[in-house]
């Protein structure tokens, strides 16, 4: 037998919520102080931010500064705190802008410059969105929690857990490749200062960010981030913004942390779909058999949802993704936005009427930031556009700083969805080096400038087409979750979120990495996964995508129907408590198990793969956040005549044993809490 106990810990939360100490609030409530003065007019001292400014460090200008500060409640669990500098001579305006939490050990800000004056200001350079030191509580070294982003070309450890211990005079800094925000490294990140507390730090910027945690030779961290490169000039009544930066303070374990960041992610950051938190769904596609859409046709479209309906699987979501529109025969190449009125006579309303009939929602592709040579505002408008001066790329980039640009996209999109009966606008982003086009168009005296008003464009684009459409679903797709960061979750959901989809090893590791930080992220199955064990693989987030060919009535539909079946009913889980109960690894000779616990509920799932060679057909794994003195009641889906049951104390303690003969197998336990006896 395989018995794994190492994430198990000592303390368990109470069932009813992940508690939160009064010593958590109070740090975070200390952060927040940080912005307020501590007598009028006067400038806090440690402002978490920094920059400089003709040469000159921040620490050392803004208390010669004009300084005003401002608060208001937002709602009942947000307040706000505003500072503004004001650097007279130039003109030059540094506005703070944080939030601090009530019902969360968090807080977070977003810091402005604008040029008031009536000149170009001076060179403002090294802008830190966080510039802050921690102290090591204790003997324990520190230890950093940090993340893999998805990787291009394609790689099997997209999103998996990585840990790094911070040695005296030792650094680690992170950067993305190349401006794609979430690409080979994750913006989020989790510092234990000590075994039993920590601070959670977040970079949200879907652009070029660069984080650094440098370790003194003593007791301390210093910890910067921010966009990485900024030295520039700011014209009159120009603005730009730093990354926006969200702490979270924690006491207990790490994998606690985790699940309050969870919690707030879900309460004050995701978008609602609805008007209520997302829900899990299952969506279907025909691309896998027609190039995406490039061959695809309307009749194709409506034969494969009546399929699925003929088959009993009852989708939430009808997927049509690259190729609808007028294009050269490759999905890359859109000649203009709108259905090919040879495949599709009827746009594709025809067919997002059928589904909505049905009460199906309609998901459907756009990239309008990579615009090709075939595009017609290519040669239309070539001053919307901005090239790659490095790589001498044909594509060029549709710069969103462009008013005209953005307001031509955002009525596209806006007529489009109105048009068309879309309900999820899924916005991809496979531009390789934005970091290239944006800086080979920067001046010397400007860089970095052009990445920023393109973010702050993007992000306004996301905010105009929602406020136009309150019920629309964005999907950022990006080129498969390499635009997951904190800022675009705000608008945003993952409903793709890594082009390394279909092999089943890397979906198991993806969700366990991606779970730790986002509640909700979606996958496909393959065309040819037809076994439980990689249906279940790839059945494990918030969103799972169909991928079989309707057309082949010989396909495996007992199977199917059974694990679409099994994931809806344990699939609200999803939206509970995380925890790992084995290390993650690509290890083919491994179980990879977790726990997905809701205990206001009072109900969980833990999924569990035996490896391909695995020669263990036992395992003993310690479940978490459960009430020990309660009884539960637990279920194997493959075995549901045999529901067994134990106290919530003998699953923590001497935790639950798996067992599976086959070599890949897998195992899905619901469980659920009984009435106290």
């Amino acid at each position: 037998m395989l018995v794994i106990g190492a994430f198990s810990a000592a303390a368990e939360p109470a069932p009813q919520a992940i508690p939160q100490s009064t010593q958590e609030f109070t740090e975070a409530g200390g952060w927040f102080g940080k912005f307020l003065p501590p007598s009028p007019g006067a400038v806090p001292a440690q402002l978490p931010f920094s920059f400089a400014y003709d040469g000159k460090p921040s620490a050392e200008l803004l208390p010669g500064w004009s300084v005003r500060h401002t608060q208001r409640d937002l709602d009942a669990q947000r307040r706000e705190a505003v500072a503004t500098y004001t650097d007279l001579k130039s003109g030059l305006e540094v506005r703070c802008v944080a939030v601090g939490y009530r019902d969360f050990p968090t807080v977070e800000w977003t810091v402005y410059f604008k040029n008031t004056g009536k000149a170009d200001t001076p060179i403002l350079a090294g802008i830190q969105a966080l510039d802050a030191r921690w102290e090591r509580a204790g003997a324990d070294e520190f230890l950093l929690h940090h993340e893999f982003g998805t990787f291009y070309p394609n790689s099997p450890t997209d999103f998996m857990p990585q840990e790094s211990r911070l040695e005296p005079s030792q650094s680690k800094r992170f950067i993305p490749y190349k401006g794609r925000a979430c690409a080979d490294v994750m913006p989020y990140f989790n510092l234990e200062t000590s075994k039993s507390s920590g601070v959670i730090v977040v970079v949200g910027w879907p652009g070029a960010w660069a984080a650094e945690f440098a370790r003194d030779a003593k007791t301390g961290v210093h910890v910067t981030a921010g966009q990485e490169l900024t030295h520039l000039r700011l014209h009159p009544g120009e603005e730009i913004r730093t990354p926006l930066m969200a702490l979270q303070f924690w006491r207990g374990d790490w994998i606690r942390a985790q699940n309050i960041w969870r919690r707030w992610m879900t309460m004050h950051n995701l978008p609602p779909s609805g008007g209520r938190p997302p829900r899990p769904a299952f969506a279907g596609s025909s691309g896998e058999f027609f190039d995406n859409m490039v061959q695809a046709d309307e009749a194709s479209q409506l034969l494969f949802i009546d399929r699925y309906r003929e088959e009993k699987l009852p989708l939430d979501y009808w997927w049509m993704d690259a190729g609808w529109y007028v294009n050269n025969g490759r999905w890359q190449e859109p000649i203009v936005w709108q259905a090919d009125p040879k495949r599709f006579p009827h746009r594709l309303r025809s067919i997002t009427d059928h589904a909505h009939a049905l009460g199906i929602k309609s998901i459907v592709w756009f990239e309008p930031e990579r615009v090709m040579p075939s595009n017609a505002i290519y040669s239309a408008h070539p001053d919307w556009l901005i090239a790659n001066h490095i790589s001498k790329r044909l594509s060029k980039l549709l710069y969103l700083d462009n008013p005209a640009a953005q307001a031509w996209l955002t009525d596209l999109v806006d007529r489009l969805v109105t048009e068309e009966g879309i309900d999820v606008y899924r916005h991809d982003f496979n531009v390789l080096e934005p970091v290239e086009i944006w800086r080979s168009n920067d001046a010397v005296d400007r860089q970095g400038i052009t990445e920023n008003h393109h973010i702050v464009g993007y992000l306004a684009h996301y905010d105009e087409v929602q406020r136009r459409h309150p019920g629309l679903v964005i999907d950022s797709c990006a080129g498969g979750g390499s635009r997951i960061d904190l800022e675009s979750m705000r608008r945003s959901l993952p409903f793709w979120r890594s082009d390394y989809c279909y092999d089943f090893v890397s979906n198991q590791c993806q969700t366990y990495g991606l779970a730790l930080w986002l509640p909700f992220h979606g996958t496909a199955t393959g065309p040819k996964q037809f076994s439980l064990y990689q249906l279940r693989s790839n059945f494990t987030c918030p969103l799972i995508i169909g991928s079989w060919d309707m057309r082949d009535r010989t396909l495996p539909y007992d199977v199917f129907r059974k694990a679409v079946r099994e994931w809806r009913g344990y699939a609200e889980n999803y939206s509970g408590d995380f925890y790992p109960l084995t290390p993650p690894s690509l290890g083919a000779d491994v179980w990879l198990a977790w726990q997905f616990d809701r205990p206001e509920a009072g109900r969980g799932v833990v999924q569990a793969f035996r490896r391909a060679e695995s020669i263990y057909e036992t395992a003993r794994v310690k479940l978490r956040g459960l009430d020990p003195a309660a009884r539960y009641a637990l279920t194997d889906l493959d075995h549901p005549g045999n529901p067994r049951e134990f106290t919530g104390r003998e699953l923590m303690d001497t935790g639950l044993e798996l067992a599976l003969t086959e070599r890949p197998g897998s195992a899905v336990i619901t469980y659920e809490k009984l009435p106290g006896r």
